[in-house]
């Protein structure tokens, strides 16, 4: 059992009732001190994810592992990976399955944690870069490849199944491959644990049940393109799922608190926080919160101005964190909505750790309000110039976020918002003039149905005086909404059929002229 503490106290306790053999890892000595005094357990001081630690515990005889530290995502990841690489005993259980599939915005280190876990874990890292497969590889054998960087990609990815144990094999940035390719992963993730693969030239079959193998990917919910990346049900159906951009619920504090903390190495005047105690970096916040804060509770002697200006600086990336944690919401809402319901244009700009570390290198404590949202917006226009397309209603959305759009912007967004929804209801600009008809009358329909009077009837009311006040909605409606939609559609089929008319006179005349020359041809 990962964790001492008062959870993983409890449930020892409980296991020992029931004559469990139990050895609990903690890096607390205090905690396992009392865990030890109190509870007939092992206790081993250590990192739960370091291989040394867990095979001193002697997991490979274990038949369950709990992990129950402070750390949730520890907890989430250990978790997740415990139920691929399980334990190689005698009697543990072989029936490993499954995958861990994170999906966030970029920029939030995905690659980097998985290497951090992978090295703690003692397991080889085999990544596989996705963008140089593309998405014209489909198969995973390396002479399928059309050029040498795919074919040596796959090469890779068949030597981390060749190696078999003791491997964590990385798919990075999965959005720009094919989702057939990505489905030949199924049978690895599921209890069969086998994927057909080629080594040496040879096709092989790969059995992994039993061995300490790992499959994770990584993307974002967009590809190059801008469309919406959408991966395999039958594979997401067996993914272990964890987005790292977004929020678990009641961490709020903690997920914006990690924006400042990502961000202290890119500031000159926060760099030396970063080697210093943590504790410090959590008063500060909590001084620029307003909150007081003796000068006495840090561990390092800051002295009165210099405590004014980290205090200054920290307000100002407030003001940048706040706009990146809402534009990070917002791209994840609109990843995650299905464009038939949308009532503006997708955003796609990102707020994430990058986006965090960019900004903090530019603040200074001294930077006036104007100062700062001139800056934001201006980090975010050069962002913008690389989305292929939708920049100018991006940036719109953008002075929403801020709370600070003019009013030539607010009615430039109103007309945009309008438009599109004026689109999508029309089915778009490639909707042929029937789908387009068949839209707008049930747009009528709707109108129609908005008409019918609401509330309760008054008693004073006559069926007469009812009647006469629908028959005067239906002719309303004809005269305002039918009848242009009818003579417009007459107007269309008049068109059309004068042009099949023409068609059809120069089909006869061509059909004429072939007649003659092959009867030219005939002759002797």
């Amino acid at each position: 059992m990962a964790g001492a503490g008062a959870v993983g106290f409890h449930l020892a306790e409980l296991l020992a009732k029931e004559d469990q053999d139990i050895t609990l890892i903690d890096t607390d000595e205090e905690v396992l001190n009392h865990a030890g005094t109190h509870l007939d357990v092992l206790t081993i001081r250590g990192d739960a994810a370091s291989i040394e630690i867990l095979q001193s515990a002697e997991t490979s005889k274990a038949k369950l592992f709990i992990a129950v530290t402070t750390s949730e995502t520890t907890n989430l990841l250990m978790a997740i990976l415990a139920k691929q690489i399980g334990a190689a005993g005698e009697a543990a259980r072989t029936d490993r399955m499954g995958m861990l599939l994170l999906i966030s915005p970029p920029g939030y280190g995905k690659t980097t944690l998985m290497e951090y876990v992978a090295d703690r874990l003692g397991m080889v890292f085999v990544r596989i870069n996705c963008p140089a497969l593309g998405h014209d590889v489909v198969s995973i054998d390396p002479a399928s490849a059309e050029h040498s960087a795919a074919r040596q990609e796959l090469e890779k990815l068949n030597l981390g199944l060749a190696m078999g144990s003791n491997v964590m094999l990385y798919l990075d940035d999965i959005q720009h491959t094919n989702p057939e390719f990505l489905q030949k992963f199924i049978a690895l993730a599921d209890g069969t644990r086998r994927i057909e693969g080629v080594w040496n030239g040879e096709p092989r079959s790969f059995d992994l049940r039993g061995k300490r193998f790992a499959v994770v990917m990584a993307g974002n919910p967009y590809t190059e393109s801008g469309d919406v990346f959408k991966i395999p049900d039958m594979l997401a159906n067996r993914a272990d799922i964890y987005n790292l951009g977004d929020v678990l619920s009641g961490r709020e504090e903690l997920f914006a608190l990690s924006y400042l903390e990502n961000s202290l190495t890119a500031n000159p005047a926060l760099l030396p926080l970063s080697s210093r105690d943590p504790k410090d970096v959590h008063l500060l916040v909590q001084r620029a919160q307003g909150h007081d804060v003796a000068s006495t509770a840090f561990s390092h002697p800051y002295g009165a101005a210099e405590l004014e200006e980290l205090t200054d600086l920290f307000k100002r990336l407030f003001r940048a964190r706040d706009l990146l944690l809402k534009v990070n919401l917002s791209y994840i809402e609109s990843a995650a909505q299905k464009d038939d319901y949308r009532t503006e244009p997708p955003f796609k700009l990102q707020g994430s750790y990058r986006n965090m570390t960019k900004l903090a290198a530019q603040i200074t404590p001294h930077m006036r309000d104007d100062e700062l949202d001139a800056l934001l917006r201006d980090h975010y226009r050069g962002e913008a110039q690389t989305l292929t397309t939708g920049a100018e209603e991006n940036l719109l959305k953008l002075a929403y976020l801020l709370g600070t759009p003019t009013p030539e912007e607010r009615q430039r967004w109103q007309a945009m918002c309008d438009e599109f929804v004026r689109q999508r209801k029309l089915g778009g600009d490639d909707t042929d003039g029937s789908m387009r008809i068949a839209s707008s009358m049930l747009d009528v329909a709707r109108a129609v149905d908005g008409l019918k009077p609401s509330g309760e009837v008054k008693p004073e009311q006559t069926e007469a005086m009812r009647l006469a006040e629908a028959v005067l909605e239906i002719a309303v409606t004809y005269r305002q909404i039918l009848l242009p939609l009818i003579s417009a559609t007459e107007r269309r089929l008049k068109l059309d059929h004068s042009i099949r008319s023409e068609v059809e006179k120069v089909a006869a005349q061509l059909e004429e002229v072939k007649a003659k020359h092959e009867a030219q041809r005939s002759k002797p």
